[in-house]
């Protein structure tokens, strides 16, 4: 594995050195782990936050050692990545693909290795993994529907446009996301859904252009769901470029403090659901794994609206 694609961290320093923490020798303990982590990118910022999270938790552990690799948004490289952590003999491996089918097969070489597998956020094709940690996304799809139809008129009274952005189409929290909402506004007969499966990848340039489409062919927009924060507050930037942002709510997903609950507070999303980054749970899950501990199958983590009413509040509550 090339040095610029893997830091090492031992949970007991607290700076780089040359790419790579080094665990401390004063702080030996009886057991020391490593532990391999497998991020799909970095470009994305929940998922520099995903990375953020994870390094604090290690922090707190100087019987660890972490590895973290960088997928940079392609399933190849990411494949390739867990590999590589394989031959390494991690004590543990924790993965968050890009794509579920594409990284399941090498889950299963890791699990095969008799590595215990830790999957986080998007989950893969096969159950024989130890652990999925990460929030439920069917569940924060219903919500954001249900909030959608509220929005519109009420249930049995809903009325108008809407335009979805997907995420990227190869994963199954898009589609968990979809599903969920349309539980709800599918019921509505007043709703209509000008687009179909329009996939922005997760990306806040790609939904502009996807929007800046939808305005240009669609003379009434009432609202826009994006899968994410970035692809909601891109849809906002076209229709704002169009003179027609006042027109229309714009509901996101992940209410980062930085990006989406900040947007919602300014006033350019109408509200975000909190899509909470599974790194540092992840990794107390594999470490207690590890010391011989019980642990659950599946770990989902909770979920929260954020609007107008609560976004200065949570604001203040981190720091901001």
């Amino acid at each position: 594995m090339k040095r610029r694609d893997t830091f090492r961290l031992a949970a007991a320093a607290a700076m780089f050195l040359s790419g790579t923490l080094l665990a401390s020798p004063g702080l030996a303990q009886d057991k020391k782990w490593t532990i391999g982590f497998s991020q799909a990118t970095t470009i994305e910022p929940w998922r520099a936050q995903f990375n953020k999270d994870i390094i604090a938790e290690a922090a707190k552990h100087p019987e660890v050692t972490l590895i973290i690799t960088d997928g940079e948004d392609k399933t190849e490289k990411q494949v390739a990545d867990v590999e590589n952590l394989i031959r390494q003999e991690v004590d543990a491996l924790l993965v968050s693909p890009k794509e579920s089918a594409g990284l399941t097969g090498v889950v299963q070489q890791a699990i095969d290795a008799k590595i215990p597998v830790f999957v986080l956020d998007r989950n893969v094709d096969t159950d024989q993994y130890t652990q999925f940690v990460g929030g439920d996304n069917k569940l924060i799809g219903r919500a954001a529907g249900e909030y959608a139809v509220e929005l519109l008129g009420g249930a049995g009274n809903a009325k108008g446009n809407v335009v979805e952005i997907w995420g990227g189409m190869g994963t199954q929290p898009a589609h968990d996301r979809h599903d969920g909402f349309h539980e709800f506004t599918d019921k509505e007969s007043g709703i209509k859904n000008l687009l179909n499966e329009q996939s922005g990848d997760w990306k806040q340039d790609q939904a502009y252009n996807i929007m800046a489409n939808a305005l240009r062919n669609n003379e009434e927009i009432d609202l826009v769901y994006g899968h994410n924060d970035p692809m909601a507050y891109g849809a906002y930037l076209a229709a704002k470029d169009a003179g027609r942002e006042k027109d229309i709510k714009f509901i996101g997903i992940d209410a980062l403090p930085a990006e989406g609950v900040t947007w919602v507070k300014n006033g350019e999303l109408t509200a975000t659901f909190l899509y909470a980054t599974p790194g540092a749970e992840g990794l107390r899950q594999a470490i207690d794994f590890l010391n011989g501990k019980k642990v659950e199958k599946a770990i989902t983590l909770p979920t929260e609206r954020v609007t107008a009413e609560n976004a200065e509040k949570i604001l203040k509550e981190k720091g901001m």
